[in-house]
């Protein structure tokens, strides 16, 4: 094996350079990995654009990509549960395991997690990364590497889903049917949601969800998301609501939505702040929750995958080398030609 890799490094925003890195070396407890797949998320996309999201700037050159699978090259000598050439899916944030959040089981929120890039930390846009193999799954044959680097927003979804409490029969609104809205209609789906409504304002996202399984779609540029709901519930409303897009607007249909008693879960990030009705919350009980990241849910993502029950391939729409980047970058950013999910082929 070389002692060089390649890797594509984030200077400037918008600069995007194909160097030579060192490839790591690997701890006992580590694996090294060969990366084949890489999906372009949206935090890539601000880093690239604006060299921040919110406080967290980007203030020396970093590799960017988190959404990543490959093949392990080498083992640590504490590993034990994988072998070289064992295909995997990489769980890209590592937490402390020492603090209260991780101790209490919410690893997701551990302020000292390492996370695939997220200033400081390299990312996975090169050929070889280490990451820890308690954070290292194995891919069943027949899940793909693009598919395993799919686990990483279908995660999301399942964790909003788990933690908006949906189960057999339940009704949901999920707005926007970008990838996180997508997987979340998947996971949604696959925990027993009878009626899935989603909403977003691109024509083609939206016929997306519709060949999914959503029950009904409303593109909110000209129709009334609220009428849409309460038409499919009888006057009910639904019994959950999940938001991923971080705007305003969405954020105040989730929660007119909702039913009385209901839950509501942001997942969408945003800088702004915004006004809430929050005396009709109280007087409703809505229930409304953040989330971040997730955690515990790469297994159940994988076997969803392995099973059918989330077709991530269907949102995969652009393939790109890794000496293409900044032409991902750009199709991601603009969603040109159709782009719903970007994949990066290492």
């Amino acid at each position: 094996m070389s002692e060089t890799m390649q890797a594509v490094v984030l200077y400037p925003p918008r600069e995007l350079r194909l160097e030579e890195r060192p490839i790591p070396a690997v701890g006992a407890d580590e694996v090294l990995v060969r990366i084949r797949a890489v999906g372009v998320c949206g935090s890539d996309i601000h880093y690239w654009h604006s060299g921040r999201i919110g406080p967290v700037v980007v203030e020396k050159p970093m590799i960017l990509g988190h959404e990543c699978a490959g093949e392990v090259a080498e083992v640590g000598a504490k590993v034990t549960h994988l072998h070289q050439d064992d295909r995997v899916a990489l769980e890209p944030g590592v937490p402390c395991g020492q603090c209260d959040l991780c101790r209490t089981g919410r690893y997701n929120l551990c302020p000292e997690v390492v996370f695939f890039a997220t200033p400081p930390v390299d990312g996975a846009f090169c050929e070889y990364v280490v990451h820890k193999g308690a954070f290292t799954f194995k891919l069943p044959e027949g899940v793909s590497f693009e598919e395993g680097a799919m686990c990483e927003p279908l995660s999301v979804g399942i964790h909003a889903v788990r933690c908006a409490g949906i189960g057999l029969g339940d009704s949901v609104l999920i707005t926007g049917a970008g990838p996180i809205g997508l997987v979340t209609l998947m996971a949604a789906r696959a925990a027993g949601a009878t009626t899935t409504i989603i909403t977003d304002i691109q024509p083609n996202r939206l016929a997306l969800a519709r060949e999914l399984g959503a029950t009904a779609t409303a593109d909110v540029r000209s129709e009334d998301a609220l009428v849409l709901v309460r038409d499919l519930t009888q006057g009910r409303s639904v019994d959950a609501v999940i938001e991923c897009t971080g705007l305003s607007r969405p954020m105040l249909t989730g929660l007119e939505a909702a039913k009385p008693g209901g839950t509501v879960v942001w997942v969408g990030m945003t800088d702004d702040t915004y006004t809430i009705p929050a005396v009709n919350m109280i007087r409703r009980g809505l229930s409304i929750r953040g989330i971040f990241r997730y955690r515990n849910t790469y297994p159940a993502a994988i076997d969803l995958i392995a099973t059918g029950r989330a077709e991530v391939a269907r949102l995969i729409t652009h393939h790109f080398p890794l000496n293409r980047l900044p032409e991902a970058m750009e199709v991601a950013l603009t969603g040109r030609d159709g782009a719903v999910k970007v994949m990066v082929e290492v």
